[in-house]
């Protein structure tokens, strides 16, 4: 077989020859490209492991009835953050809600690996204040490090860089959503080198991830101002918050004031009464979204969607973040789309609600680029008309809009809203070439904020290249 040669006029990156001896079990051609042959090499010019040979993987699971009351904290994979591995946020979900995916105990010190689009880099280092939390079953968690001489900061930080994904991206399997098993996982390469060098790896990767912090303190600063500069804007001073005194947790209501048949006292409460007040003293009248509504319909129901579906794209309730969609977690969910159900499907400029499960309250406007996904049923969308709906969502998003917009949900267990409740929020209603002005220097805040996490990207790829350097040189 060595005698046989490639044409010149064929591309060598997409045409090539393969010995026999060169075979795994995999017959896939992907597998065998010449970028993934070449990046193993490097690896094996020095000291390396399988993955499988130095660790353990960790089969503990829940039973989803045992240990927790009412809620458990669950990690979802869309919160990993993938320039830095940390974990933004936990969720408590509802025990009677719970997923089947939702099953993986992860202890302090486990480092957790999304095995769906394991490429990206959602890997993770579970801290003490995490301990015991429940990931789900699109992790593979490892426990033990079963040889002395790799330190476990070491393997965490190696595992997220680009010699690392790449092989996660090779011995995945799938279309738009493809995922790694755990077998497929132990067969990665990792590079061993001294624990000197290993330490060394890791004073850059913290030295990185020190600055990645300070960006992200200035881009936090820059997205908090948002909320002082709507108020100002549209006239609103937010009154004190009450001081939490038994004076101010009692009081009357007259019938007259009771409304919606809502009886729950908190929808009374001197809180919102002050709210209002500071809404009625505003610069500009208040409508109801109903005044400008064009259009509303629910998401749909779908099964429970799997990772190797590669189908239709979905909006779930993560990725609605607080004014922009999060597009790199999208789920693809096997399903029909037919007449029965295309009110689901968005378009540029629809706003997305989320009105059940955690996250609740979260509202987002559609961009361009994700026209044709689709929206589950715990999401409403709706488009506006004669009112600019970027201009709505930063109202919807900000304190005050917030504010009004937990008020109204309604129920316990599964707490959510109707679309009666949605139609009646009410909105402030400047002019509309103030509306557009508002909009657009919140977007320039976003802007800004987007380019110190794109300064922080440059940053962990010019220490991923040292790292790289310092390992294979």
């Amino acid at each position: 077989m060595s005698s046989y040669t490639i044409s010149k006029s064929l591309n060598p990156k997409r045409v090539f020859i393969l010995q026999k001896s060169e075979l795994e079990k995999r017959f896939d051609p992907q597998f065998y490209k010449q970028e993934y042959k070449d990046n193993l090499d490097k690896i094996k010019r020095i000291n390396h492991k399988r993955l499988g040979e130095v660790v353990k993987f960790s089969s503990e699971t829940w039973n989803q009835k045992d240990f927790f009351e009412t809620t458990f904290p669950y990690i979802e994979i869309s919160e990993i953050d993938t320039l830095s591995g940390e974990i933004q946020n936990i969720v408590q979900v509802d025990k009677v809600s719970a997923a089947s995916r939702a099953k993986m105990i992860v202890r302090e010190n486990d480092i957790i690996i999304s095995t769906t689009r394991p490429n990206r880099g959602a890997i993770s280092l579970i801290k003490k204040e995490q301990d015991f939390s429940i990931a789900s079953t699109g992790f593979s968690v490892i426990r033990n490090i079963t040889n002395p001489d790799i330190d476990r900061q070491y393997l965490f930080t190696i595992l997220r860089q680009q010699i690392i994904l790449k092989q996660f991206e090779q011995r995945s399997s799938g279309g738009n959503y493809p995922a790694i098993t755990q077998e497929e996982l132990s067969n990665v390469t990792i590079p061993l080198p001294i624990k000197e060098t290993q330490k060394k790896i890791v004073r850059v990767f913290n030295n990185c991830f020190d600055q990645k912090l300070k960006n992200e303190a200035e881009a936090e600063k820059l997205l908090s101002s948002i909320d002082d500069y709507l108020l100002k804007e549209l006239g609103i001073k937010l009154p004190e918050p009450p001081e939490n005194a038994l004076k101010n947790r009692m009081f009357i209501s007259s019938l007259k004031a009771v409304a919606n048949s809502r009886l729950d006292p908190k929808y009374y409460s001197v809180k919102y009464a002050n709210l209002q007040l500071a809404l009625d003293k505003s610069k500009y009248k208040f409508q109801k979204i109903r005044t400008f509504l064009s259009s509303l319909s629910m998401g749909i129901s779908t099964p429970e969607y799997k990772s190797e579906s590669t189908d239709v794209p979905f909006i779930l309730g993560k990725n609605l973040k607080k004014g922009y969609l999060d597009l790199e977690n999208l789920e693809y969910i096997s399903i029909e789309i037919n007449n029965a159900n295309k009110s689901s499907i968005i378009r540029e400029n629809d706003i997305l609600f989320s009105v059940r499960g955690v996250y609740i309250g979260k509202v987002a406007v559609v961009p361009k680029e994700i026209e044709g996904a689709n929206i589950i049923n715990n999401i409403v969308k709706f488009s506006l008309k004669d009112i600019n709906p970027h201009f709505v969502v930063a109202y919807l998003n900000s304190t005050i809009g917030q504010e009004f917009i937990y008020r109204e949900v309604w129920g316990g267990a599964q707490p959510g809203f109707t679309n009666e409740q949605i139609k009646s929020f009410p909105i402030p209603v400047p002019p509309l070439d103030k509306q557009k002005e508002i909009a657009k220097h919140i977007t320039d805040i976003r802007q800004q904020a987007q380019q110190l996490k794109d300064k922080t990207k440059e940053l962990l790829k010019k220490a991923s290249e040292e790292i790289e350097e310092i390992l294979l040189n």
